[in-house]
């Protein structure tokens, strides 16, 4: 029934007014489909009573069509079938999609959206099972770790996937992964690592040195740009010794290596092309992670728990991951997370969502390409702007001004208020949103300013490695000089205690000499139901679902 709820929502959008005069073929462009299909949909939309339907005889003759149902009862209609399991999920995610501008319907879609999410018990067959809903608010395109850009995408890969090392809950220990144990030599350039034995990976074959090299020099070979590039330039050769051990030979001894090990960047894929995540003829990426992948469309991904995981099965037996592609309150977009926040639930709404913030902040900020020829070469051109957006003072050296931000899509609101702050100082500006991977590539360099995020995580020091090797690109040659100097003693220093102050120093040179401005910081915020145990966060602040259990109530 979903899609036949979908073609009248999509009829009723298409349409001016709910009684009009039309032809077959004009109903056939608005529900895209054939004249046959077209009179078969009427025909059964007329029998649900939705519609008023008077045929007039002779082709390209006028007929009159009269709207009957109210948008909101059909949408709810459709979303209440899904949520007693009687109608198709993706289906039901489609008309989410459809139904995400309509401004009407936005209270309707809260509502659900609380009575979708969270704990739901399933009986199939002669089982019981524990799903967890989880709405987020970002599209899932990928979880291949070479290819994924967005916070949702990293979520689910870090539940499909593993890799060599991981980071102990709430500590900076580096624990065993893939890996029982690791060596390096005096030099901290030879890194062996041994493998755990017999680890199943979801398509039911055992994972080998070859899979983890494999990835590895799948990651090497990846165009520059990618998230943590600067640790895989370090790495001269990747070797199988035997099925359980692989050597990982560094060019120069780098501190945060084993810091990227335990990301989900690092994760190991299958070494076959024809299984590895991202592959056109594979549809469910293959990993040897808790979870494995059930269904993955666009609107969409199912993961259900994978028994034999090597360090034990998950509690949930499935987890639902939905994209909403609106927020449920104006402020979870800008919170950074890829979770949606339940807005004041009623009571009954999941059992009532609370709010809980790990610790994870992120901050929004701007730079300045003084690469680029232009009036920002100037620092007394940058130093007016940054006055300008933090006090809002104007100056004549500044109006008249005409100034590209870059972006991505999903910081488009941060964008349009930077230009309206600008515009307020006499300053014209043109806002151009690109895809992550269209972010990496030269439109940077091509923009006077560039607008995107650092998320302050357990992998902060590598994010903030990456952030200012990319942002010494946009400065002058004596600070890019400076920063690379700083940046290189930061990768060979051991202890991760001293880092943070280097870093520190780093920044408050951008910031003083005009090429960095912070917009905001904030948390991130996700959210959970009363009844849930078990809740941990990974080193990124994502709920670690392996461990999410909820108490068994009498069915």
């Amino acid at each position: 029934m979903a899609k036949l709820h979908g073609q009248y929502i999509r009829l009723k959008s298409g349409l001016s007014r709910d009684d009009v005069q039309i032809t077959l073929d004009e109903l056939a462009a608005i529900l895209e489909c054939t004249h046959r299909n077209v009179l078969h949909l009427i025909g059964k939309m007329q029998k649900l009573g939705w519609i008023e339907w008077t045929p007039s005889r002779g082709r390209g003759q006028r007929s009159r069509l009269r709207l009957l149902a109210p948008l909101q009862e059909v949408a709810a209609e459709s979303l209440r079938e899904s949520m007693d399991g009687r109608g198709s999920l993706a289906d039901t995610a489609s008309l989410i999609r459809s139904l995400a501008g309509t401004e009407t319907l936005r209270e309707s879609l809260q509502i659900w959206l609380a009575l979708y999410s969270g704990h739901h018990v399933e009986r199939r067959h002669d089982r019981v099972l524990d799903t967890l809903r989880l709405p987020v608010n970002q599209p899932i395109q990928t979880i291949d770790p070479l290819r994924m850009n967005l916070l949702a995408e990293s979520f689910v890969s870090s539940h499909v996937y593993d890799g060599l090392v991981r980071r102990g809950p709430g500590s900076e220990d580096i624990l065993p992964g893939l890996a029982h144990a690791w060596e390096t030599d005096a030099g901290r350039t030879d890194w062996l690592f041994h493998l755990r034995k017999e680890v199943p990976m979801h398509n039911g074959a055992m994972l080998d040195a070859e899979d983890v090299a494999a990835s590895f020099r799948r990651l090497i070979e990846a165009p520059e740009g990618r998230l943590y590039s600067f640790v895989l330039r370090d790495i001269e050769e990747v070797r199988v010794l035997n099925p359980l051990t692989l050597r990982i030979r560094l060019r120069k001894p780098n501190e945060l290596f084993l810091s990227y090990l335990c990301t989900s960047r690092a994760a190991v894929v299958p070494h076959d092309p024809e299984q590895a995540a991202g592959s056109p003829r594979v549809h469910r990426p293959i990993g040897t992670g808790p979870f494995k992948v059930a269904e993955f469309t666009r609107d969409m991904c199912v993961l259900e728990a994978f028994s034999p995981y090597f360090l034990g099965r998950a509690h949930l037996d499935r987890v639902e991951i939905l994209y909403i592609p609106w927020s449920a309150e104006p402020s979870a977009a800008e919170s950074g997370s890829p979770f949606h926040v339940i807005p004041n639930p009623k009571d009954g709404h999941a059992g009532g969502w609370t709010r809980i913030q790990p610790e994870t902040l992120i901050a929004k900020f701007i730079t300045f390409n003084t690469k680029k020829a232009g009036p920002l070469s100037d620092p007394a051109i940058r130093a007016m702007l940054v006055s300008g957006l933090k006090n809002g003072t104007s100056s004549e050296s500044i109006s008249g001004l005409n100034l590209t931000i870059a972006t991505i899509p999903q910081y488009a609101a941060d964008a349009e208020y930077i230009a309206s702050a600008l515009e307020a100082l006499g300053v014209s500006s043109e806002i151009i949103a690109v895809t992550p991977d269209e972010f990496k590539g030269p439109v940077r360099m091509q923009a006077d300013l560039i607008l995107f995020s650092l998320i302050r995580d357990r992998d902060e020091q590598l994010r903030r490695f990456d952030l200012y090797r990319s942002l010494a690109e946009h400065t002058t040659p004596e600070l890019r000089s400076e920063i690379e100097a700083a940046l290189h003693l930061i990768a060979r220093e051991p202890s991760p205690e001293m880092r943070p102050g280097s870093f520190r120093r780093i920044e408050d040179r951008l910031i003083s000499d005009h090429h960095l401005h912070i917009l905001y910081e904030k948390p991130m915020e996700t959210a959970y139901v009363p009844s849930v145990r078990g809740m941990s966060f990974n080193s990124q602040g994502w709920i670690d679902l392996r461990h999410v259990w909820f108490p068994r109530l009498p069915l």
